[in-house]
C-alpha cells in the first residue's frame, strides 16, 4: 500500500498550488483521507480532511476559505487546492488515509512521503 504526494514547489505569496496524492495497493474509497503539514522544527499539524463520500470536509482554521480538499475515488486520488498562499503555509505536506478521527495525525494508518511547499516571506 502506497500513498504518493506530489505537486509541491516554490511559489510566491498569493499564488495557488494544487497537491495530489495518488494511492496504490488499496482503494481507500471507504476511508477518511487527509492532509497534514510540517513546518521546519515543528510538529505535523492537521490541514484538511475529507470523508469517504466526499460530502464532509474538515479544515484547520487558518486555511478555511483558502484551501479546498477533494477526492476522486475512481482515480484513487486525493487533492488539496491551495489558494492565496502565505509564508506560514510553508512546510512539507503529507497525505494520509484511514482514520477514526479525521483531524488527528495519530489516528491515521497510512501516510505518504510528503511534498514540500515553500512560500517565501
Amino acid at each position: 500500500v502506497q500513498l504518493q504526494a506530489f505537486g509541491g514547489g516554490l511559489v510566491q505569496a498569493g499564488d495557488s498550488l494544487r497537491l495530489s496524492c495518488a494511492a496504490s495497493g488499496r482503494t481507500f474509497s471507504n476511508d477518511v483521507m487527509g492532509w497534514f503539514r510540517q513546518a521546519p522544527g515543528k510538529e505535523r499539524d492537521f490541514v484538511a480532511a475529507i470523508t469517504s463520500s466526499g460530502k464532509t470536509t474538515y479544515y484547520e482554521d487558518s486555511v478555511k476559505g483558502r484551501f479546498v480538499i477533494s477526492r476522486d475515488n475512481a482515480k484513487i486520488t486525493l487533492y488539496l487546492q491551495m489558494n492565496s498562499l502565505k509564508p506560514e503555509d510553508t512546510g512539507v505536506y503529507y497525505c494520509a488515509a484511514r482514520a477514526s478521527v479525521p483531524t488527528r495525525a495519530a489516528a491515521y494508518n497510512y501516510w505518504g512521503q510528503g511534498t514540500l511547499v515553500t512560500v517565501p516571506a
